[in-house]
């Protein structure tokens, strides 16, 4: 269980074997930072060159965005509601 309330703590979650969550990553992990202002950020991303993927999503835990780090990692921002 979670807190977004708290100001730092790590969360690991597993995911079924045969999961496509980190495509395009050929990776088996994602990595995910909590962020204040997802969309600046992913504008900042984009400006830089970074490969930003897959838009943006809302749901009840907030805002979630994605992009490829240079080792072809999928990296996935959270931003808190």
């Amino acid at each position: 269980m979670h807190n977004s309330e708290k100001s730092g703590y790590t969360v690991w979650s597993p995911f079924k074997k045969d999961t496509t969550y980190f495509s395009p990553s050929e990776k088996d992990f994602m990595i995910n930072f909590r962020v204040d202002n997802l969309i600046e950020l992913l504008e900042q991303l984009k400006v830089n060159g970074v490969e930003v993927i897959n838009g943006i999503a809302e749901s009840e835990f907030g805002k979630f965005g994605w992009f490829i780090d240079i080792e072809g990692n999928k990296i996935e921002l959270w931003q808190p509601i």
